[in-house]
Order: C-alpha cells, then sequence, then structure tokens
C-alpha cells in the first residue's frame, strides 16, 4: 500500500498564500511553516529561559512546523474570509479538522500515534497552540512590513491588523522578540553583514 504522507507534504510549495492581495513577493505555505517553526521555537526558547515558564520547546517546534499541513487539501483561505463571520469560521474548522484526520489517515497506521498530537490541533495544549498562532502572527507581520518596504501599499492595513493581534495575545515572549529581532527584517542583507562586522570590530 502506497503512504501518501509526504508526498501530501511536497505540494505545499504550490499552495501560495495572502491570494486577495497583489503580492510583490509571492510566498507558500512550505516556505512559510519553516519560518513559523523557527519563530516559534524561538519563542518557546524566550518563554522557557527569559521568563521562566515551563512548556515543551520541542513539541513547539514541530507542531508549527506541520500547523498548516492540512492546507494540500484544503487550500489557504484568506483570514478576511476565514473570519468574516460565525458561521464560516466554524464551517472551515470542521474542513480543517476533516483534512487533518485525512492528513494523518495518509501515514502508516503504526506511525500515526507519533504524528497525532502534531497534526490535530485539538490534541495540542493551549500553551503550545498560543506560541504557534502568535509565530504565526509574527511571520505574518515579517511578511507585511516586506511587501510595504518593497512599495506594496495593499499590505497597509494588514501590518495594522496583525499588529493589534499580537499585542491582544499579550505574550512576554512575543514583546520581547519583537523588540529584539523584528526590527532587523527590515535591512537589506549589505545593511545586515555591515552592521554585523560593526558589531565585531567594536568588540
Amino acid at each position: 500500500m502506497n503512504n501518501h504522507f509526504f508526498a501530501y507534504l511536497s505540494k505545499m510549495r504550490w499552495i501560495y498564500r495572502w491570494g486577495m492581495k497583489r503580492n510583490a513577493i509571492q510566498e507558500n505555505v512550505m516556505e512559510h511553516s519553516y519560518e513559523v517553526a523557527v519563530i516559534a521555537h524561538a519563542l518557546a526558547i524566550i518563554h522557557q529561559r527569559v521568563y521562566q515558564q515551563d512548556i515543551d520547546v520541542n513539541a513547539v517546534a514541530v507542531a508549527a512546523l506541520y500547523h498548516d499541513a492540512s492546507e494540500v487539501l484544503t487550500g489557504d483561505l484568506p483570514s478576511p474570509i476565514k473570519y468574516h463571520n460565525k458561521k464560516i469560521r466554524d464551517a472551515y474548522k470542521e474542513v480543517e479538522y476533516a483534512a487533518e484526520l485525512e492528513m494523518l489517515s495518509t501515514l502508516p497506521e503504526e506511525l500515526r500515534d507519533d504524528y497525532e498530537d502534531y497534526l490535530l490541533h485539538d490534541r495540542q495544549s493551549e500553551d503550545v497552540a498560543r506560541i504557534i498562532k502568535a509565530a504565526d502572527l509574527i511571520a505574518s507581520l515579517v511578511k507585511c512590513k516586506a511587501e510595504l518596504n518593497a512599495g506594496n501599499a495593499e499590505f497597509s492595513k494588514a501590518v495594522v491588523d496583525v499588529e493589534v493581534r499580537l499585542k491582544q495575545m499579550d505574550i512576554s515572549a512575543v514583546n520581547y522578540f519583537l523588540q529584539n529581532f523584528l526590527p532587523s527584517f527590515d535591512l537589506t542583507l549589505d545593511e545586515l553583514i555591515t552592521h554585523s562586522e560593526n558589531l565585531f570590530t567594536n568588540t
């Protein structure tokens, strides 16, 4: 019997995000998932090391890596539609859960228990889910700011909306990340290198 799980995951590169906006920089679900996993991993470490809050860092990172895996079956539904009203939101949650179960079923039975906590959102603890959601929003903020830096005003309202949602989450690790890491995303590669060289020569 063929098991299609990883073949499905490989299709994530063909699913593009922000479908209702003109994009200067195309972003697919595969690269977005990687970025969310990296940021979620950092948030979990900050949560643990800086604020002495207990959390399973590795579980956060892996769950974040798979947080949009079901979109190979559902596609990426833009947030303005997904959250337009309660009926649409609830209906999409049902579709999303069905897709998560379908993805799980494409694994050999002896492996499914190892993936359940990562593929099924309702199996995640509240703390893990909040960190992943925050990382998802930070990745979205990075994307929106990159679009603005590219001269695309289409994302101007989205930047404000995402910033408000992050502030409302009121997570110390998120505030730490935004303060210490977000400003660097506005720098070009040349500026990053020059800045790093200056730091090195001044030590």
